[in-house]
C-alpha cells in the first residue's frame, strides 16, 4: 500500500487560501540577546523564534504569553511592545499540503517583544508538546541568517521595528 502524497495546490488555490491568525515573539535575555531554537521538524538547522496561533477568543497578547509557556516551559517575562502592524508570509506552495491540514496559504502575525525575566533553568523544552530541539541565545543581527528564506522579510519588518527598544535595554545592562 503506498502513501498517497497530498496535491500541491494551484497559484489559483493558493490565492483563496486564507492566512493563519498567528503571535510571533521575540524574547530577549538582560544582554538583549534574542531567543532562538531550532524546530524538531525541520531538516537543515532552521531556527526561529517562538510563534503560535491565537485560539477562538483569545487576544493576540494572551496567545503570546501562553505560547510562551507552551514553547519555551515558562511565560516568566514581560510584554515591552507589540508590533504596529500585522505581518504576513506565504509558505511555499510545496510546503503548504503538509502543514496545518493544507487549509492555510501562511501565517498573519502579531509580534510581542518580551523582557524574560527569569533565569535560563526555567527554560524546558520538553514541558509540553516538543516542537524544537535546541535554543540558544543570538544577537539580532544574526536572525535574518539562520531563519529560512520564507520568513526572512517579516523577521527583517520586526527587527527594524524593535531594533531601537532593543538597543535601549541593551544600552542599559552594560
Amino acid at each position: 500500500m503506498s502513501k498517497q502524497r497530498a496535491q500541491q495546490p494551484s497559484p489559483e488555490e493558493i490565492e483563496q487560501l486564507p492566512y493563519r491568525p498567528c503571535v510571533g515573539l521575540m524574547l530577549l535575555n538582560k544582554k538583549g540577546q534574542v531567543f532562538i531554537a531550532q524546530r524538531v521538524d525541520v531538516r537543515g538547522g532552521a531556527w526561529q523564534m517562538p510563534q503560535g496561533g491565537i485560539d477562538p477568543g483569545e487576544t493576540p497578547a494572551d496567545a503570546a504569553m501562553r505560547e510562551l509557556e507552551e514553547e519555551i516551559g515558562t511565560a516568566n517575562a514581560e510584554i515591552l511592545a507589540e508590533s504596529q502592524h500585522w505581518h504576513s508570509y506565504d509558505l511555499p506552495p510545496w510546503l503548504i499540503p503538509k502543514v496545518w491540514g493544507g487549509k492555510y496559504r501562511g501565517q498573519s502575525q502579531r509580534w510581542f517583544l518580551l523582557r524574560f525575566l527569569g533565569s535560563d533553568d526555567e527554560i524546558d523544552l520538553t514541558r509540553h508538546h516538543q516542537e524544537f530541539q535546541a535554543w540558544r541565545w543570538a544577537d539580532l543581527s544574526e536572525l535574518p541568517e539562520l531563519i529560512v528564506p520564507f520568513k526572512r522579510d517579516v523577521y527583517d519588518k520586526v527587527i527594524a521595528e524593535f531594533r531601537p527598544v532593543v538597543a535601549e535595554l541593551q544600552h542599559e545592562s552594560t
